[in-house]
């Protein structure tokens, strides 16, 4: 399945963090991400990451623009919601791609871990069936 993960600036540690605790789960995947978060998963983690552009230049579009396609299978998306800044990937904008097209989005660690030990369980195998029925 294809992963998406992007994150604010001052969520990159805890990404990190959560990339490092779910490695083995994540290593079944392919990853998206933007570039920096992309990066800084790869080198904490050593899996690979298909990165985008930096969010600030245009990655945020890329990555939406694959949910868009339906091209996604689950988002994961740590924000800071007291520290918006124009910089940063557009929250619901990504948020809203996803609700159009079905696909599981996670904004914070609760519910990122929730779907990705789901995802462990195979309880997201469902999306595999909405992107076949896709193409008939």
């Amino acid at each position: 399945m294809n992963i998406g993960i992007i994150a604010h600036n001052s969520k990159k540690t805890l990404i990190e963090d959560f990339c490092i605790a779910y490695k083995g789960i994540l290593s079944k995947h392919d990853i998206y991400a933007t570039g920096t978060t992309g990066r800084r998963i790869e080198e904490v983690t050593s899996l690979h990451v298909r990165k985008f552009l930096p969010g600030s230049i245009g990655g945020d579009k890329q990555f939406t623009e694959m949910i868009e396609r339906n091209a996604m299978d689950l988002v994961i998306f740590f924000y800071n919601p007291n520290m918006i800044d124009s910089k940063d990937p557009d929250v619901m904008t990504v948020v809203m791609a996803c609700d159009r097209n079905n696909i599981p989005i996670a904004t914070n660690i609760g519910s990122a871990e929730v779907m990705i030990l789901g995802l462990g369980r195979g309880d997201l195998d469902w999306r595999l069936n909405v992107k076949s029925s896709d193409i008939v």
